[in-house]
């Protein structure tokens, strides 16, 4: 068969390429600890605060804090994660940080008493806390900026895949009382040391810069970083707090939506996310990053209008209308991931890069707290008013990115596109005038 003048059929290692994304071995070996970390924590997720309460005789409030204390411990791990990264590591502290879920997860399939479930809430949440920056900053560190976005893409649809497929087998065992918890709370501690295990054998990291001196205070210094983490706070409270543990509430309660059906709210919100977050990943290529970001919380107002909405009509419309938010929270979710963490990775000096991570972090606890915090005060005096609310915020957040665009350098303006770089120095060459014959070859 002919073939068109000067160019090649694709080769296998180019469609194998295409497939890879261009992300290197280790990048992937990293996503397979992420996979494992998420399906081991999609198992016991649902069931933490039934297991302590119905399994080990806890209290309802006891049961919370101690599943509060896994949480909340993390805004205090993550700012000391930074510097131990900068000057550790990003894979060792990941893999210490994972040991630490591993062992705390391990201690609360055994315990019995509210001070042996303490102590061991208390190691998962520092290690919680320190493996968020220490995860993102080893991804940065494996990746060029150009592939960033892709890399953070993989990370989202192996979180998601891991949460479901563990959802599943969560529901499965739990049925089988006491023993069936403590099972998943073992498989759970397993999955941590089993990533810990992949980084300590099959990663390794470039050589670390020299530490530079300031420490937290240039983070704090660079204004469109700490804006960017100021909008993540209010992106993460609606996207992620809001329809994560409000509109459930919201849904059941004022709305009348079975639980069955809230069930599958969840499923269609995770199915989109490992559908659309690489092909949302793709078309941002070459595009603002701001827009991206600005769109990605415009989802949020459109899906918290819908929720609204959904409360003024028959209760099979807003069934549909539910579903409908759930898949349009995901598409949010795609575009504000697609840019948030390679943007910060940019931003970062490479010496202070974990501090960095560890604030964007705390950025995404706080948002997380916040949720339920102040949305449920809420709620409970006007449930309309509390989705109003969450749609103001993030169309606050949606403005405050398109504002943010101005004091980005314009360098990083826009996504990378991959195919544009490799391209790029054939370009220059081509447009490079010859040089004078020398004689010398």
């Amino acid at each position: 068969m002919a073939r068109a003048h000067g160019v090649s059929a694709p080769t296998l290692r180019d469609r194998t390429a295409r497939l890879g994304l261009g992300l290197p071995r280790s990048l992937w070996l990293v996503q397979l600890g992420v996979f494992l970390n998420y399906f081991g924590w999609g198992g016991v997720m649902p069931f933490e605060v039934i297991y302590l309460h119905d399994g080990r005789g806890f209290s309802l409030a006891v049961a919370g804090l101690v599943v509060g204390v896994v949480t909340g411990l993390a805004v205090v791990g993550a700012p000391i994660a930074g510097p131990l990264i900068d000057h550790v590591g990003a894979r060792a502290i990941a893999a210490a940080s994972l040991l630490a879920l591993g062992a705390g997860f391990a201690g609360l399939a055994f315990a019995d008493t509210p001070l042996k479930a303490f102590i061991a809430a208390t190691a998962a949440g520092l290690g919680n806390g320190g493996l968020q920056p220490s995860q993102s900053a080893l991804v940065a560190s494996l990746v060029g900026p150009e592939r960033r976005h892709r890399a953070a893409a993989v990370s989202r649809v192996a979180s998601n895949l891991g949460i479901g497929l563990g959802g599943v087998l969560g529901g499965l065992v739990a049925t089988r009382g006491l023993n069936g918890f403590v099972v998943l709370f073992l498989i759970n501690a397993l999955t941590y040391v089993m990533y810990a295990l992949i980084l300590a054998v099959g990663v390794r990291e470039d050589a670390r810069p020299e530490p530079l001196p300031g420490g937290y205070r240039v983070v704090l210094r660079d204004r469109p970083f700490v804006r960017l983490a100021a909008i993540n706070v209010g992106v993460i409270a609606v996207g992620w707090g809001v329809f994560s543990w409000i509109v459930p509430a919201y849904a059941r309660g004022e709305i009348g939506i079975s639980t069955r059906l809230i069930g599958f709210m969840v499923l269609a919100n995770a199915i989109t996310v490992v559908l659309a977050q690489i092909p949302a990943a793709r078309l941002a290529e070459g595009r603002r990053r701001a827009v991206t970001m600005a769109l990605g919380a415009i989802a949020f107002v459109a899906a918290s209008l819908i929720v609204v909405a959904a409360g003024f009509v028959d209760v099979r419309i807003a069934a549909a209308a539910l579903l409908a938010s759930a898949i349009v929270v995901a598409l949010g979710e795609c575009l504000h991931t697609t840019v948030l963490m390679p943007l910060v990775a940019d931003l970062a000096p490479a010496a202070l890069r974990g501090r960095y991570m560890a604030v964007i972090g705390l950025s995404w606890w706080l948002g997380l707290a916040l949720a339920p915090t102040l949305a449920a005060q809420l709620l409970s005096v006007s449930p309309p008013t509390a989705m109003l609310a969450s749609a103001a915020v993030a169309a606050a957040a949606a403005v405050g990115a398109l504002a943010l665009e101005r004091q980005i350098p314009a360098a990083l303006r826009l996504t990378p596109s991959p195919n544009r770089a490799a391209a790029a120095p054939t370009l220059a060459i081509a447009e490079t005038p010859p040089a004078p014959a020398t004689g010398v070859r």
